[in-house]
């Protein structure tokens, strides 16, 4: 089933489509599908569209993280607190200073 999300996704890429939604759905079944590198990539490429999409920089530091990849977890989620903050975006701000927080103390 996801394979053929993702296919399905990938073939929208570079289309009338393509934007910082479509990279996101495509970075979340990737990291779903335990490839953590290439959602990242997809990641960066929505930031790339928008970079006030809180979601899209929760999600890369999740990508970061199961890369084992803790300074690039960091950054990402201090880039997304920020972004949250500007956008008024109370709950990811939220769920994103956790993140932070766990990841200091482990």
């Amino acid at each position: 089933m996801s394979d053929a999300l993702i296919a399905g996704l990938r073939a929208q890429c570079g289309g009338p489509r393509d934007g910082a939604l479509l990279r996101f759905s495509l970075g979340n079944a990737l990291l779903g599908d335990g490839l953590a590198a290439e959602a990242a990539e997809e990641l960066r490429r929505a930031l790339g569209f928008d970079p006030s999409y809180s979601a899209a920089w929760k999600l890369l530091g999740k990508a970061c993280l199961a890369m084992t990849d803790r300074a690039g977890a960091a950054d990402a989620w201090r880039q997304g607190v920020a972004v949250a903050q500007q956008r008024g975006d109370k709950q990811a701000e939220r769920e994103m200073a956790v993140f932070l927080r766990r990841l200091d103390r482990s």
